[in-house]
């Protein structure tokens, strides 16, 4: 597939940096990869701090920002979710949620619980990457306190079934097999295969509210999210699936830089109206 302008300067942008190394250079090149942050205002929820971005009327979006449970903020995703907020026109809530390997699992999974619990009316929650993994598993946990569920790029499955992990390594600029089991084990420790939690495509899917989900077929995590797709039609859940073509993993990250970017948000945005 032919790669447009934006996109390959967005590829360069990646290539120079690179999120390697330890967890202080990880962090903080992870901030600097991602767009400037945009203001929001400070808010305390069940304990939780939490980025608001957006109007403050209308019921909220809560927004679990990805980064293999070890990097990532609400600052690194506040582009992403002003996005969402201004076409929504509803705010969206990023909590600042425990990181590895400082806080060890389930500390981060506690702290959306915590979250959750807090809040009075069902919401609608996003979730990228490894906050899609939180979001899913979350909403296993608490199915009662969502309105939709929205998965980008998800992780759910770490016993092996994927089988883009390897092949998508070639092809996705932003993610590989090797590192992404690197933060895996920073967070969930050696024996991945065998903890439940790592693997929440495997839980019970059959009380989670309507998904919708998107992946692109050049990323490491296809398979995560066409498997997880596949689980959820069997229990029964209505799912609505949006895969894009040769991207890379979070490529909505940068709405800032990418047409792709926005018209992604745009459609997680119509698919939250449609089920809420």
């Amino acid at each position: 597939m032919a790669k447009d302008e934006a996109f390959e300067a967005l590829l360069g942008h990646i290539e120079a940096h690179p999120v390697e190394g330890d967890v202080a250079s990880m962090r903080a090149t992870f901030e600097t990869l991602a767009p400037p942050p945009v203001e929001g205002r400070w808010v305390t929820i069940g304990g939780i701090e939490c980025l608001q971005i957006g109007p403050g009327e209308g019921p909220p979006v809560v927004w679990l920002h990805g980064g293999g449970l070890v990097f990532g903020s609400p600052q690194s995703h506040s582009a992403m979710a002003a996005y969402l907020a201004r076409t929504l026109s509803r705010p969206v809530i990023l909590p600042r949620y425990r990181l590895a390997p400082e806080h060890a699992w389930p500390a981060p999974f506690e702290d959306v619980l915590a979250l959750l619990d807090a809040v009075d009316d069902p919401i609608d929650l996003v979730g990228d990457s490894a906050g899609g993994h939180l979001a899913l598993l979350a909403a296993q946990r608490r199915p009662h306190a969502l309105r939709s569920l929205s998965l980008i790029s998800p992780n759910t499955d770490r016993t092996g079934a994927s089988t883009t992990r390897v092949s998508g390594s070639k092809t996705d600029a932003m993610n590989d097999d090797a590192s992404d089991l690197r933060l895996a084990r920073m967070a969930f420790g050696a024996e991945l295969a065998t903890l439940a939690d790592a693997s929440p495509l495997h839980g019970d899917l059959s009380n989670l509210p309507p998904v919708w989900i998107t992946t692109t077929t050049s990323e490491v995590l296809l398979d995560d999210s066409l498997l997880l797709i596949a689980a959820l039609g069997r229990a029964g859940v209505s799912v609505e699936a949006d895969i894009r073509r040769g991207l890379c993993h979070l490529w909505p990250l940068w709405p800032d830089r990418l047409p792709a970017a926005r018209s992604t948000i745009e459609r997680l945005a119509r698919s939250i109206e449609r089920r809420s």
